[in-house]
C-alpha cells in the first residue's frame, strides 16, 4: 500500500526567464470582490499541481510550451481575473484588480525521461522544486501572479505540465474547470465548453450575519502545530484489495459505508496513533464539502461554471485516546454525523461566521483535512498529447500547514483503479503511521 519513490533519480532543468503571459484579446479592466468564503486566512496559499505527459507520434514537430503558451493566452480571454493581482481591501477583504498583468509562465527542459520517474507514478516527486520553479518574490497571496505555470519538455519527448494557484481565487473543482478549458483551447477550441461565471456574491455573509450551526473548525484550540522540521513525504494507494480488508473490520450494518468514509476514519486513526498524542487531547478531522454537489447544497444551485471557492469543511471531533483504541467503526461513524449536517444553511452560516469573526483560519492545532480530488477529471485533461500518467495536486498539505491531504483518482501499474493518498509527517511519525497502516490492514486478513 505505502508506494515508493526513485529516491536516487537526480536530474538537471533548464529553465528560461520567467514571462508574463496576457490575454489575447483586451479584457475589462474592474475590480472583482471575492466571496466571504473565498477570502478566509486559511485559503490564503499556494497549492501546486502537476501532469505527466508520454511522447505521442500524432504530434510529432509540435513543442507543447508554444501549443500550451498561445492557448494560455486565448484562455485568459475568458478567464481574465486570473490574469490579475488580488488586493486587500478594508477589514482584510480580499479582492481582485483585474488588469491584464498575466500569468507568469516558465519554459523548461529536463534531461531525463518519464519512464526515470518509475513505474507508478505518485508524490512526491523527485526534484519537484526544478519542476514548478517559484521565482523570488512571486508567490505572496497579495500583488503576485494569481497563476504560475511552468512547461518541461523531456528527453523522451514527453513533457510535464506545472501549475501553482493562488487558493482564495479557486478551488479544487475550479481550477480543474480552468485546466480543462486550456486543454481545450490547445486542441483547437475557439472557446471553452463551459464558459466561467463569477457570482462570488452567491457565497457571501448575509445582510444581518446569523450564526445558526455548530463550527468546530473555526474553534480557537490552544497547542503546538506539527513541527514543520524533519517532515517526509510518501504515498499510499487504496485499491479493491486495501478497501475489502477494511471492510472486514466493520460490524454488518456498516459494511456498506462509502470507500470515502471508510478511508478517510481509517487514516484519521492511524494518524492520531502515529503522533502519540495526549489521550485527552481532542482530535480534529476535516473534509471539504463542496457547494456544487450533495443533496440540499444550495438552492438554487451554484450555476455551471463557477469557480471560486464553494468549499466548507465540516469537522468530526474526538479525545485522541478514544480514537485510538476504539474499533475502527467509532471514527467512521464521526465522519458521516459530519458529513450528515451539511446543507445550503451550513454554507451561510460559515460565511457569516467568518465575516463575524474577521475571517479567520480553520483550526490547524491536532487537526487532520482530507479533500476528495478522485473524481475532478485531472487525469482525463488532454493537450493534444493524450491523458495524463499522473495528474493533480503535487505535494500534500496546504501552504504551512501539514496536516492536510487529498485524495487522487488513480489507475496503478497492475490496472487496478483506486486512490493515491499523500502524506506529510515527521520522519518518526510517519514510520509509526506507516506501521499502524499495515498493522490494521493485515490484522483485516
Amino acid at each position: 500500500m505505502a508506494l515508493q519513490t526513485p529516491s536516487n533519480l537526480v536530474f538537471t532543468v533548464r529553465r528560461r526567464q520567467p514571462e508574463l503571459i496576457t490575454p489575447a484579446k483586451p479584457t475589462p479592466h474592474e475590480v472583482k470582490l471575492l466571496s466571504d468564503i473565498d477570502d478566509q486566512a486559511g485559503l490564503r496559499a499556494q497549492t501546486p499541481f502537476v501532469h505527466f505527459y508520454r511522447p505521442e507520434p500524432s504530434m510529432a514537430g509540435k513543442d507543447p510550451v508554444k501549443v500550451i503558451r498561445e492557448a494560455l493566452a486565448q484562455t485568459l480571454v475568458f478567464y481574465y481575473p486570473f490574469a490579475g493581482r488580488l488586493k486587500e481591501g478594508e477589514g482584510r477583504k480580499l479582492m481582485v484588480d483585474c488588469n491584464e498583468e498575466g500569468v507568469m509562465f516558465i519554459e523548461a527542459d529536463a534531461d531525463v525521461t518519464l519512464q526515470q520517474f518509475g513505474v507508478d507514478l505518485h508524490p512526491p516527486f523527485p526534484c519537484f522544486e526544478e519542476l514548478l520553479y517559484s521565482p523570488p518574490g512571486s508567490d505572496g497571496n497579495l500583488h503576485s501572479p494569481i497563476l504560475l505555470i511552468q512547461v518541461t519538455r523531456l528527453k523522451c519527448g514527453g513533457f510535464i505540465f506545472g501549475l501553482r494557484m493562488n487558493h482564495s481565487m479557486s478551488d479544487g473543482p475550479g481550477i480543474a474547470q480552468f485546466i480543462n478549458a486550456l486543454a481545450e483551447i490547445a486542441k483547437g477550441a475557439t472557446e471553452p465548453s463551459i464558459q466561467p461565471v463569477w457570482h462570488r456574491e452567491r457565497l457571501n455573509a448575509r445582510d444581518s450575519p446569523n450564526i445558526t450551526c455548530t463550527h468546530h473548525e473555526y474553534d480557537e484550540v490552544v497547542g503546538k502545530p506539527i513541527p514543520s522540521t524533519n517532515i517526509v513525504h510518501r504515498s499510499f494507494f487504496f485499491g479493491p484489495t486495501e478497501i475489502s480488508s477494511l471492510r472486514t473490520l466493520l460490524p454488518q450494518n456498516l459494511t456498506q459505508s462509502t470507500s470515502f468514509d471508510l478511508v478517510t476514519a481509517y487514516l484519521w486513526q492511524c494518524r492520531t496513533k502515529a503522533l502519540e498524542l495526549d489521550p485527552q487531547d481532542d482530535v480534529r478531522l476535516m473534509f471539504l464539502a463542496n457547494a456544487r454537489m450533495g443533496r440540499d447544497r444550495f438552492n438554487p444551485p451554484l450555476p455551471k461554471g463557477f469557480y471560486g471557492n464553494a468549499v466548507v469543511f465540516p469537522t468530526a471531533v474526538s479525545l485522541a485516546g478514544e480514537l485510538c483504541e476504539s474499533p475502527l467503526e467509532y471514527g467512521l461513524e464521526l465522519v458521516r454525523k459530519a458529513k450528515d449536517v451539511v446543507n445550503g444553511e451550513y454554507f451561510h452560516s460559515v460565511a457569516d461566521l467568518l465575516v463575524t469573526r474577521g475571517r479567520p483560519s480553520f483550526t490547524t492545532v491536532r487537526s487532520f483535512i482530507v479533500a476528495d480530488f478522485s473524481r475532478l477529471g485531472f487525469k482525463d485533461v488532454d493537450f493534444g498529447w493524450g491523458k495524463a500518467v499522473y495528474a493533480g495536486p503535487a505535494l500534500s498539505g496546504l501552504g504551512t500547514f501539514q496536516g492536510f491531504t487529498f485524495y487522487v483518482g488513480y489507475t496503478n501499474s497492475k490496472g487496478e483503479e483506486g486512490r493515491i493518498v499523500p502524506v506529510c509527517l515527521p520522519q518518526e511519525s510517519m514510520e509509526k503511521f506507516t506501521k499502524e497502516l499495515d498493522l490494521l490492514l493485515n490484522n483485516a486478513h
